[in-house]
């Protein structure tokens, strides 16, 4: 049975809309996601892709685009959630769950965690990126006025996850003296892209929303609060730096990046 990558990709959205459908550049956020997924099928080999909606209209467009496709529940408020409900009847080794927002995902990244799971024994993977100070210093004005924005992961010696947090983690004792010894920070920085073990991914759904993931807001805490490894990567920065599409505004921010930096797709060759 090949792995799986699902696109949940729901139309009702209160700030935008019919989101997947919006054009980007010239490109529907959907097809670029697709484009995404389609590029890390083919670098991780052995794996499929389906775009899990809510709407006839996005399922007929992700047909368009020649790109399997299922209706799931409008029930359904999480990508976790949209993702068990397209993969549950395949029963993949490994599901991967591609935000239909995230445009900008490197497909390496989708690759790099289907391989982690592959060759370990981990439960789910998911990647990070190491801070710089400069970024780091950015990360920290950012959250003097949006400080659930961005979130950070602390980790062992091996990449296995200890902790997920909207605070910037870890706390740092002589930091001039850390500013001096490297160019990189201590901190990772949390991309929220992930890879399940099937298993795993079944358990999650059936588990109730866990007290510090209700606190944090960020539903990979209930696999640590219930016991399950995370394995993190370490990927490079995005070049598209970004988070998801939500608003018209962050539209806008897109089409300057990609007018900026050029077509993703450019950066995978």
């Amino acid at each position: 049975m090949p792995d799986l990558i699902v696109i949940p990709a729901r139309y009702g959205s209160t700030r935008l809309p019919g989101k997947p459908l919006v054009e980007i550049a010239g490109k529907t956020l959907l097809s670029r996601v697709v484009a995404v997924a389609r590029e890390g099928a083919r670098r991780a080999g052995n794996a499929e892709i389906v775009v899990a909606t809510d709407d006839a209209r996005i399922l007929d467009h992700a047909h368009a685009l020649g790109c399997d496709a299922v209706l799931t529940a409008s029930a359904i408020t999480s990508g976790s959630g949209r993702a068990w409900a397209a993969a549950r009847d395949r029963a993949p080794e490994i599901v991967v769950n591609l935000q239909g927002d995230a445009p900008f995902v490197d497909p390496a990244m989708i690759a790099a965690l289907i391989g982690a799971l592959r060759d370990s024994s981990s439960a789910v993977a998911t990647p990070v990126v190491q801070l710089d100070w400069d970024t780091l210093d950015a990360m920290r004005a950012h959250k003097q006025t949006s400080p659930f924005s961005g979130t950070t992961c602390v980790r062992d010696s091996e990449g296995r996850a200890l902790w997920f947090s909207k605070i910037i983690l870890p706390a740092m004792r002589n930091e001039a003296q850390l500013r001096e010894a490297s160019a990189l920070s201590p901190v990772f920085r949390h991309i929220g892209l992930y890879a399940y073990r099937f298993a795993a991914l079944r358990e999650f759904e059936a588990t109730p929303p866990t007290p510090y993931e209700q606190l944090e807001g960020l539903e990979q805490l209930r696999f640590l609060e219930s016991g399950v490894e995370i394995r993190t990567v370490t990927v490079a920065p995005p070049r598209h730096a970004m988070s998801g599409i939500d608003t018209p505004a962050d539209v806008a921010l897109a089409e300057r990046l990609i007018a900026q930096f050029g077509e993703p797709e450019h950066a995978w060759r």
